[in-house]
């Protein structure tokens, strides 16, 4: 059972603070994989989404399911320095119960369809054992040179 630190995770996402939303991957199997995001009162968005109130936005969780999926796909791409995976669709997103400072998600993301640079992903998201959110993904793996630049 494979695990990557947030380092090993820097070496296979592009993302960086305060958009990287993945501390730790504690799970990884050729369609499978768990990744677990600590949420702490610092995080930037909480300034804004709920001052009173911190509550997680509902795209960063998504956000957050994502790139779990993205390290899944690219961890095995040997040019992946060349490579990005690019969110294309998000379906059936749900979320149970907010997400707040202290939470720890725990987010397994799990391979639906897999074709070509093209990949569908089911993922949950969970807090102490509750289902948090879930959502389908779909994820495409294309080249950097590929991707518009502003």
């Amino acid at each position: 059972m494979p695990q990557l630190d947030v380092e090993g995770i820097r070496r296979i996402l592009p993302h960086r603070y305060p958009m990287l939303l993945v501390d730790r991957i504690v799970e990884l199997e050729p369609d499978r994989i768990v990744g677990i995001k600590s949420v702490t009162l610092n995080e930037p968005f909480f300034a804004g989404h709920f001052p009173d109130f911190p509550v997680m936005p509902g795209v960063l969780i998504v956000e957050a399911m994502a790139q779990v999926a993205g390290v899944l796909v690219l961890q095995s791409v040997p040019d992946r320095d060349k490579k990005v995976v690019l969110l294309a669709a998000i379906d059936n997103a749900r979320f149970r119960r907010p997400v707040v400072p202290g939470d720890q998600l725990r987010i397994e993301m799990k391979v639906a369809r897999r074709k070509g640079a093209v990949a569908k992903m089911y993922g949950e998201a969970r807090v102490d054992g509750v289902l948090v959110a879930e959502a389908e993904v779909l994820c495409k793996l294309t080249d950097k040179d590929a991707t518009p630049t502003p």
